[in-house]
């Protein structure tokens, strides 16, 4: 599950990046971003100690 968080991260941070270069959606850019900041932190705190 942790993976499939990583994967969606990465690509809504591609989609931001292309949108900020691109200027053709507004604010649905930065929404992509904070999604993927949460994905990110959700992905990071639910990790399993490995010890």
């Amino acid at each position: 599950m942790r993976s499939i968080l990583y994967i969606v991260a990465v690509i809504l941070i591609i989609g931001w990046a292309i949108g900020t270069f691109a200027y053709a959606a507004g604010g649905l850019i930065h929404i992509l971003l904070v999604i993927a900041i949460i994905a990110l932190l959700i992905g990071f705190f639910r990790s399993e100690p490995t010890v």
